[in-house]
């Protein structure tokens, strides 16, 4: 006759579930994977912590996660700063660049636009307001604007472009 081991009393623990139909729902789901209910609360429990072995409780990850929104607001707000200088930068770039331009009696020599030459020459024929759009110049800022006008009519000077109504086109 085989000899019956008795259970361990120190190995168990309790559920105490939030409801009877809480317990039966386990239950059921227990019974659709052909285990016993222990066994499929250790399975169940088991894989969630194998998954995560830094298994923390859910007020540390809702304090981590709160850290982290606080953070991510933080860099947000900062990338949003540097954005503006940065396209403040670029505007006074804009302007200096096309102050050779912008001026009637410039002596020495004026150097083009090289992104303004890429445009033209990459799109083949473009308007006048999807040029200033991609040069990224408001078109209420006549200085800049006057600037690529003179600059467009300098390139058309050089047999480099050719005016088709409000448009441009690179002839090359």
């Amino acid at each position: 006759m085989a000899k019956k081991t008795l259970p361990d009393p120190t190995r168990y623990s309790y559920v105490y579930h939030p409801s009877r139909p809480h317990k039966e729902r386990w239950e059921k789901l227990a019974a659709k994977a052909h285990t016993s209910l222990s066994k499929f609360i250790i399975g169940t429990v088991d894989g969630v912590v194998d998954e995560n072995e830094e298994y923390k409780p859910r007020r540390d990850v809702v304090r981590e996660m709160e850290t982290l929104k606080a953070e991510n607001k933080a860099l947000r707000d900062d990338l949003r700063q540097k954005e503006i200088v940065l396209e403040r930068y670029e505007g006074e770039l804009r302007r200096y660049r096309s102050q050779a331009f912008q001026e009637e009696d410039y002596q020495g020599m004026r150097r083009f636009s090289k992104e303004l030459v890429e445009i033209l020459k990459g799109r083949g024929q473009v308007d006048s307001y999807r040029l200033l759009e991609a040069l990224g110049i408001d078109p209420r800022e006549s200085d800049l604007v006057k600037a690529v006008s003179r600059q467009l009519e300098e390139l058309e000077g050089y047999g480099m472009i050719k005016a088709e109504g409000r448009s441009w086109r690179w002839i090359g």
